[in-house]
């Protein structure tokens, strides 16, 4: 029989784990306050230590998804270490829904977010996917 999942991670999306999810060394030099553009931290604020099938995960909200995180964390750095492993993960591009900008983002925006300076720009041309075969019904 075949097993119902009702949760998907970033493992899965992707077909492999990221080395910053199993050691803290990627992810400690991170700097928070220099990654995050502008003067708002709020959204960085509601990012917490949460946990997926019994793991510390973190929630990658551009792709639903949970990026669970394999290294030791010390007390008292639970959300700090989920921010800079979900930071990692997003200037890495390596964040599903990031992969999936280019092809199908409707309006124009930095692909790896703002938090990357050279990051290139998408959704300028977007042309609406059309099924071969497949016409419009007449109205």
């Amino acid at each position: 029989m075949a097993q119902k999942s009702i949760a998907i991670d970033a493992e899965e999306l992707a077909g492999r784990r990221f080395q910053y999810q199993e050691d803290r060394s990627l992810v400690e030099d991170l700097d928070l306050l220099e990654l995050t553009p502008g003067r708002d931290l709020n959204w960085l604020e509601d990012i917490h230590l949460l946990e997926e099938d019994g793991a510390p995960a973190v929630f990658d909200r551009n792709s639903n998804s949970f990026l669970k995180i394999y290294f030791d964390i010390p007390e008292g750095r639970e959300d700090e270490l989920a921010r800079k492993v979900l930071m990692k993960h997003l200037i890495s591009g390596n964040s599903y829904g990031i992969q999936l900008k280019e092809k199908h983002c409707k309006f124009h925006q930095v692909e790896l977010g703002p938090w990357v300076a050279d990051s290139k720009s998408v959704g300028d041309n977007y042309t609406p996917p059309v099924l071969e075969g497949w016409e419009s019904p007449a109205h």
